[in-house]
């Protein structure tokens, strides 16, 4: 009686660790295929795999039973060719030994569904499931879990703030009831995710470490940002003002409108004096102001008016605030007589003359722009003559003009080569 003991490799991890081709035959050869895969790589599964086949091997030889150990893998293309090289190999191998029954010794999920194929072309008396008991995805967190307990920066930030709601809660739970009390928590722990995810910290230290540095280096924009954060408050708090004077109007965009339409100047004001410090500051460091400083206080200001004209036009067309009247107007022999503006006009006009500042603001900036780039270009193409006029003449000889008369030019120079020859003139090298 023949028994076939056949270790199941799907993704012939064996063959691209060793370079071997399967299958893998007799007992001397899987026993140094146990090495050369142990060589190359110690954490494989497959190693205790191969050794539990030899282990199978010799027990059943110890029963005196005929044994036949072999390896065969799959390959790495697909599952299907997998599948169907595990077969040819499991035909080549009954046809060479005939065996009666076979014992098919796997280590995962995947080469497991191997045994159908072995199942249809010989007797399985068993399946074999190797296991390795020390396990190395727990092994791994072991020493993950030492590593983290051992850092201070992480223990402070997740454990501290555990051992925090741990003790808070049963407190919270005992006077206030458990829902408040996991309210509160729940609200504490959202806070402090949203804190670190928006990286908070980091951006309120590169925030202090600016102004720190923008004070000793005494910027204006620092007092300028001071008096826009004020105006930014009074802004705030004249639409707040405004919104709590309106009577009771159902919806949001009511109150909303009438907030931007009292709060836009002072916002307006704030951003004009900020970019106003900035722009100053790139005064102050002479060096070329770039467009961006020059066009944002239009941009400010076209903003501002577009925001004042769309709100006015929804507050005036639903009565919160009276149409806009000019009145008359007597200079000289010139007079006009009073007129309503409605609210389509005066929206209009607030975009008309936005555009008209934006336009004015990219034109300024265009200019300035120019202006430096082409003194730029004239300050660096001086400096390039310089360079080439100096460079020839302190480290190479110059040439000489191209309507320069040469020697061969001169009459002169004729008549005397004509008088004095050299050797070279001469056929018989003589001279005279």
């Amino acid at each position: 009686m023949t028994t076939l003991v056949v270790c199941l490799d799907r993704t012939d991890d064996v063959g691209r660790k060793t370079g071997l081709r399967s299958p893998v035959v007799g007992w001397e050869a899987v026993r140094a295929l146990v090495t050369d895969v142990g060589l190359a790589d110690p954490e494989d599964s497959g190693v205790n795999t191969l050794l539990e086949t030899l282990r199978v091997a010799q027990s059943l030889r110890d029963e005196d039973e005929e044994v036949v150990v072999a390896v065969v893998s799959g390959d790495r293309e697909s599952m299907v060719s997998a599948d169907r090289a595990v077969a040819r190999q499991l035909d080549d191998l009954i046809d060479d030994h005939d065996p009666d029954s076979a014992i098919v010794v796997i280590d995962s999920a995947d080469d497991e569904r191997l045994v159908p194929i072995v199942e249809s072309r010989v007797q399985v008396d068993s399946v074999d499931r190797v296991v390795v008991r020390q396990a190395r995805d727990i092994e791994s967190t072991y020493y993950l879990l030492k590593q983290f307990l051992a850092d201070e920066e992480l223990r402070q930030t997740v454990l501290v703030p555990i051992g925090l709601t741990l003790l808070v809660f049963p407190m919270l739970a005992a006077f206030a009831g458990p829902a408040e009390g996991a309210a509160a928590i729940t609200t504490v722990i959202g806070l402090f995710l949203l804190y670190k995810g928006f990286n908070v910290d980091e951006i309120l230290t590169g925030l202090a470490h600016q102004v720190r540095e923008s004070l000793y280096s005494g910027q204006v924009s620092v007092v300028t940002y001071v008096v826009a954060a004020g105006l930014t408050l009074m802004g705030l708090f004249a639409g707040g003002l405004a919104v709590s004077g309106l009577e009771n109007r159902p919806g949001v965009l009511i109150p909303a409108m009438q907030f931007a339409f009292d709060s836009v100047p002072w916002l307006a004001m704030a951003a004009l004096t900020a970019s106003a410090g900035r722009l100053l500051d790139e005064i102050i460091d002479d060096e070329p102001i770039r467009s961006s400083y020059l066009n944002l206080p239009f941009i400010v200001v076209a903003v501002g008016l577009v925001v004042r004209g769309f709100s006015a036009y929804f507050l005036e067309d639903q009565g919160v605030i009276e149409p806009l009247v000019v009145p008359a107007i007597e200079q000289g022999v010139l007079s006009v007589d009073s007129f309503t503006v409605t609210a389509g006009e005066r929206l209009a006009l607030f975009v008309v003359t936005a555009i008209a500042v934006s336009l004015v603001g990219a034109q300024v900036a265009s200019h300035f722009s120019r202006t430096v780039e082409s003194g730029e270009v004239t300050d660096g193409g001086e400096a390039g003559s310089e360079l080439t006029d100096g460079g020839p003449t302190a480290d190479y000889p110059t040439r000489p003009p191209a309507n320069t008369a040469t020697r061969d030019d001169d009459p002169e120079s004729d008549r005397q080569d004509a008088n004095t020859g050299t050797d070279a003139d001469r056929p018989d090298g003589r001279e005279e």
